[in-house]
């Protein structure tokens, strides 16, 4: 992009942007002649992605600041208004806004809900921050047509983001968001109002505690021995961390109300959008579980359970037998829940007919291997929490399968159907069932974690990622992309590829821009750029197939499974390495 046309889109943006905090910024460029930033600013418009929209804030259209949430607002008002004519016209249409504790997420969601109501959709604003699985519980409790949560999840500080929901209390999917993105790009003027006109003219309504009660009861209520909690939880210390996000008060309610003795790491426990102690608010990551670690140590807890900022993500530690903290990956402690709800459903007699599990392509398939024993179909699709929620909705519409458990490997879980994506709160109490179930019979979630590996086989899963920030980076992947379709490898890893699935042609699934490369011994490659930020993702789901299931076959497994994961690493960084040249 040259210089003339970068300082056009930068003018435009200033004349446009009505918040000087961000306006300013782009100004400051201008007269540094900045053009590497300014170009950085402005060679796109963010759009939404597998997550909505999000990206760093700050000022230009390839940035998160008022003019782009009033923009996707407005944009979102006029599809909602399109696609509900008859409650439109009646003056029915409601919206839900909730946002989390990231910088500027309270004003981003005010100015949200102010252009619905200036648009003739009520809308409900949760008085404070919370969580996003809160959101969706909200859309379909409050019957509204489209929900909004400013959020950017797990991401860096600097980040912030902004998730649109539809009726059914799921993010947006096709045909919608490319209606939105339709709506948006053709916007011309935002309609606003005041606060105060339009809590007055009964436009905004402020929601609290009537959800919130609500939310927690249907999190306790999907558990299944109320006696055994009533009799073991007490004897239970599990260690918390909201990281500084809108987990606490939910986590510490609903854990508390069964008994459970919770202890919330004081340096994390309230809402900081500067994220003070950790480098990244992501529970999948060991450092930012630094502190939680080091009081469970001291408490000498049971477990310990982590949150991200928006609470849809849930991460958990547990002591083995020498004392170790060891932390599970998203794909274990998926396989453990997983294992925990068909089993007690089968003993307690509560499977539904025709049960099924939905998961992500890029999710261990150890999952098959315990669905397969308890005779339960499983589910693909792509990446992104929304896509377990459509086809949940699909069976919901057709009645072809009943939903009893949705996962992805990045530390998403949803154990309910009264939310459409995935639920910390609820992931935590179920896990808390889980170790007393386990405890009442005499082992540990390490133990019988060991013990299913033994049963179905050992998995292994690593995950690589590649940065490729600004202009070039899009590039960049769309070339390494078109090299591994035009030429994919024969080997990885030292292990022959069978099969390769690409995602942009496969008749079973939505089109997505995912390389799946399946080797001999069943285990999964998987090669994604990301939906939200400028990176490539490959996904590592190694299989080591069950053998004897001895303690000399477990040892001799993991030494397998690591040994491959090690010649996949090395080949995927030589891919990496030769498209950034």
């Amino acid at each position: 992009m040259d210089k003339a046309e970068i300082l056009k889109r930068a003018k435009e943006y200033i004349a446009a942007e009505k918040d000087e905090r961000f306006s300013k910024e782009v100004e400051e460029l201008i007269a540094k002649e900045d053009y590497k930033e300014l170009e950085d600013r402005f060679y796109q418009t963010l759009e939404f992605g597998t997550g909505g929209l999000r990206g760093i804030m700050g000022g230009g259209t390839n940035r998160m600041n008022t003019l782009e949430i009033n923009m996707a607002t407005q944009g979102l008002a006029n599809y909602v208004i399109k696609a509900f004519p008859k409650e439109a016209k009646a003056g029915t249409l409601k919206a839900v806004i909730a946002y989390d504790s990231r910088l500027n997420s309270d004003v981003f969601a005010e100015a949200t809900a102010l252009i619905f109501a200036a648009n003739g959709i009520t809308a409900y604003l949760f008085s404070g921050l919370r969580p996003t699985p809160e959101l969706s519980f909200a859309i379909r409790e409050l019957k509204a047509q489209t929900g909004v949560v400013v959020t950017a999840s797990h991401n860096p500080r600097m980040y912030n983001g902004y998730k649109a929901y539809w009726d059914n209390g799921a993010q947006v999917i096709e045909p919608h968001d490319v209606g939105i993105i339709e709506e948006v790009n053709k916007v011309t003027e935002v309609k606003t109002m005041t606060r105060v006109e339009a809590i007055a003219t009964g436009k905004l309504n402020i929601i609290d505690k009537e959800i919130d009660e609500k939310y927690w009861e249907m999190c306790k209520a999907q558990l299944f021995r109320p006696e055994l909690i009533k009799e073991k939880a007490k004897d239970v210390r599990i260690v918390y961390t909201p990281l500084h996000g809108t987990g606490a008060m939910h986590v510490e309610k609903v854990l508390g109300d069964l008994g459970l003795n919770i202890i919330t790491v004081p340096e994390q426990r309230e809402p900081d959008g500067n994220f003070p102690t950790v480098e990244k608010p992501n529970p999948e990551e060991k450092p930012a579980l630094k502190l939680a670690v080091e009081l469970a140590k001291k408490e000498n807890a049971d477990g310990l359970m982590a949150t991200d900022p928006d609470a849809d993500r849930f991460g958990t530690a547990f002591p083995d037998k020498d004392g170790n903290w060891v932390l599970l990956s998203g794909n274990q402690m998926g396989a453990l829940l997983m294992d925990y709800i068909l089993r007690t459903r089968t003993e307690l007699g509560k499977m539904p007919a025709n049960p099924a599990i939905i998961r992500s392509i890029v999710t261990s398939p150890f999952g098959d291997y315990i669905c397969k024993k308890y005779n339960v179909t499983m589910k693909d699709c792509l990446t992104g929490f929304k896509w377990i929620a459509a086809i949940e909705d699909d069976f919901e519409k057709d009645g072809s399968f009943n939903y009893v458990f949705g996962l992805e490997e990045s530390y998403g879980y949803k154990v309910e159907k009264e939310v459409m994506d995935k639920d910390g709160v609820s992931a935590a109490a179920m896990c808390a069932e889980m170790i007393l179930y386990w405890r009442s019979q005499g082992t540990s979630l390490l133990d019988h974690l060991n013990d299913m590996y033994k049963e179905f086989g050992y998995f292994e899963d690593r995950a690589i990622s590649q940065n490729f920030p600004g202009a070039s980076g899009g590039e960049t992947m769309k070339a390494m992309m078109a090299s591994m379709r035009a030429n994919a490898p024969k080997t990885l890893g030292g292990e022959k590829v069978v099969k390769v699935r690409d995602l942009m042609n496969d008749p079973d699934l939505p089109k997505s821009n995912v390389l799946q490369f399946y080797l001999e011994s069943g285990t999964i490659v998987s090669a994604r750029p990301s939906g939200t930020e400028p990176k490539i993702k490959f996904y590592i789901n190694s299989m080591v197939p069950a053998g004897n299931g001895t303690d000399a076959w477990f040892a001799e497994a993991k030494e397998k499974a690591a040994k491959l994961c090690d010649g996949i690493s090395s080949d995927i960084q030589s891919i990496i390495d030769a498209a950034s040249k």
